[in-house]
């Protein structure tokens, strides 16, 4: 191992599409290359789109027991605790009215929401098609009654379209309402609506914070546009060779796929292990 000093203090990394290969597991190589990196002095932090209910069985794989940056930034989950530190939910009036000012623009779309807290649910309408996220604890069925899915707090809302692309309605949903929700590209089918201002950035801040890390001394790996705001707020970003084309223009640099254990490969090189 290098005697040179730490290069980061900090590593942040996303899940799905970054961390994990398609088939949702972390390879040997990666866990090493991680422990080995930690075993430098350096802290990792998982930083992803999922709440803490979909997140938790990933980590527990991973003998993951730190601080984790979930729901995009809206909950900050102690995973060896297993509570949560912080949880942001999404006012449902606002939420509602920012579906309608879509909905005015593009015709009628489809709707799935994530309810706040630990085991809150992920409820959707009858024409929203569930993407598998591995892990899938969705509702296994469509709610009967529309009103079923603004019964209880939210942390989000997903929107999909039948005939826009996941980019086409992400940018028609911000131009119709972003002066109400912030509206991010999360994964193939999650168009999702936050509360204003809300990032993966304000919850890794967060987290740097009671880490005690500075986002200079961080290093963030990820691969869809929700992870610009954190690419933007660290000191070094590596997109992931599958990674989204807005994602990969304001990168610090790319590394190999998920698939090829592109976060082993650049961790390796970054901190010569």
């Amino acid at each position: 191992m290098s005697s040179a000093p730490r290069p980061f203090d900090l590593i942040a990394t996303d899940l799905d599409g970054t961390l994990l290969r398609d088939d949702h597991t972390v390879s040997p190589r990666t866990q090493r290359t991680l422990e080995a990196a930690k075993a430098t002095g350096a802290q990792h932090i998982v930083v992803t789109g999922r709440s803490a209910r979909w997140t938790r069985p990933t980590l527990d794989s991973i003998g993951y027991t730190g601080l984790a940056v979930c729901s995009q930034g809206g909950q900050l989950y102690d995973a060896g605790a297993h509570r949560l530190v912080t949880s942001v939910t999404l006012d449902r009036q606002v939420a509602g009215i920012a579906l309608a000012k879509a909905e005015a623009a593009v015709g009628p779309m489809a709707i799935a929401v994530v309810q706040d807290g630990l085991e809150g649910e992920v409820l959707f309408d009858r024409t929203y098609d569930m993407p598998s996220a591995g892990d899938n604890l969705a509702a296994p069925e469509p709610v009967a009654d529309i009103a079923e899915l603004w019964a209880k707090p939210l942390s989000r809302v997903l929107v999909q379209h039948r005939s826009l692309s996941d980019d086409e309605l992400a940018a028609a949903v911000a131009e119709a309402a972003g002066g109400l929700v912030t509206v991010v590209l999360a994964g193939q089918g999650f168009v999702e609506l936050l509360p204003l201002g809300l990032s993966k950035a304000t919850g890794l801040a967060l987290a740097s914070a009671r880490l005690g890390t500075t986002k200079d001394r961080t290093v963030a790996f990820g691969d869809m546009p929700n992870d610009v705001p954190m690419f933007r707020w660290v000191g070094h970003a590596v997109a992931m060779a599958n990674a989204h084309p807005e994602l990969k223009a304001i990168a610090d640099e790319i590394t190999l796929s998920n698939e090829e254990e592109g976060v082993a490969v650049a961790l390796e090189r970054i901190f010569s292990v």
